[in-house]
């Protein structure tokens, strides 16, 4: 029962990746703003539905400071994130999402004096390094191009800050979930998050609403939002029963499952560049659930 959380995180890694794989096509044909909005939409269903089996907990001060905290830092992280791959390749973007758990060592000791040990701090750290190398595409150019890019690629800053406060969210959330039920703080966040982000979306993608309705944006949108629900109080539970660093690291093995369907199902190559990447995960996989 200690590593019950592993089991969570792996469910939430599980399906945050096939929910990408199943956005990912949606994402190639209509506008990303409403895309990520509809996703997220489609994924309340399901947890107003787990609200009815859970009892409302009691609400004080810290879940409220927590939760409207965390609220404006969660829309600046998903406006950043889209403008970063919109902006820039993936292959110099998305390897800076990795830094997160590197971020996660030191943010929740500062918020919600959370220490983990050495070997969970390595074990940390080569999850990262694992994401990072895994999210490069072309190995020839060297392994620090990304970082060589940022000059140049205005998307690579916007995710490395996005990475930054998604530590922050991660850590505000573990205190907001410590102040109320897991289930309870992802229903209610994630509604609000879809009231506060939907102006914002509609706006963006006002010249594509029509079109994206009409083209089935919607209908392609229900089993990646079902499979979001899934993630969001796997996520939580996981959250409630571990350390920040530890949960948000086991969850990054989803850049794994990724690289699989990628493989499967887009037919992306560079998989044997990508074994160190897998190994690296592994081993930080092994050293937090083992030896933390």
């Amino acid at each position: 029962m200690e590593n019950l959380w592993v089991l969570y995180a792996l469910i939430a890694a599980f399906t945050l990746a096939t929910s990408d794989a199943l956005t990912k096509k949606a994402l190639s044909i209509h506008n990303e703003y409403l895309i990520a909005w509809l996703r997220l939409s489609c994924a309340l269903p399901a947890l107003f539905i787990s609200l009815l089996f859970i009892p409302v907990p009691a609400l004080d001060k810290d879940f409220y400071i927590a939760f409207l905290s965390a609220l404006p830092l969660e829309i600046i992280a998903m406006i950043f994130y889209i403008k970063a791959l919109k902006l820039s390749p993936l292959s110099l973007t998305l390897p800076f999402l990795s830094l997160t758990p590197i971020f996660l060592i030191i943010v929740p000791y500062i918020l919600i004096g959370e220490k983990i040990s050495l070997s969970g701090a390595v074990g940390v750290f080569l999850i990262a390094a694992g994401g990072y190398t895994l999210n490069i595409k072309d190995f020839k150019k060297g392994i620090l191009e990304p970082f060589a890019a940022i000059r140049r690629e205005k998307g690579s800053v916007y995710m490395i800050i996005v990475a930054l406060i998604f530590s922050f969210t991660s850590s505000l959330g573990k205190r907001a979930i410590e102040h109320s039920s897991p289930i309870f703080f992802g229903a209610t966040y994630i509604t609000t998050i879809v009231l506060v982000f939907a102006p914002i979306a509609l706006y963006k993608g006002r010249s594509e609403i029509n079109a994206a309705f009409r083209n089935g944006a919607i209908r392609s949108s229900i089993l990646p939002g079902m499979l979001h629900s899934v993630m969001i109080i796997s996520h939580m539970i996981a959250m409630s029963m571990t350390k920040v660093a530890y949960m948000i690291s086991v969850k990054r093995l989803s850049l794994l499952i990724g690289v699989f369907y990628g493989y499967m199902f887009f037919k992306e190559s560079a998989i044997k560049e990508r074994l160190l990447g897998t190994v690296l995960m592994l081993a930080g996989f092994v050293l937090i659930v083992v030896y933390h």
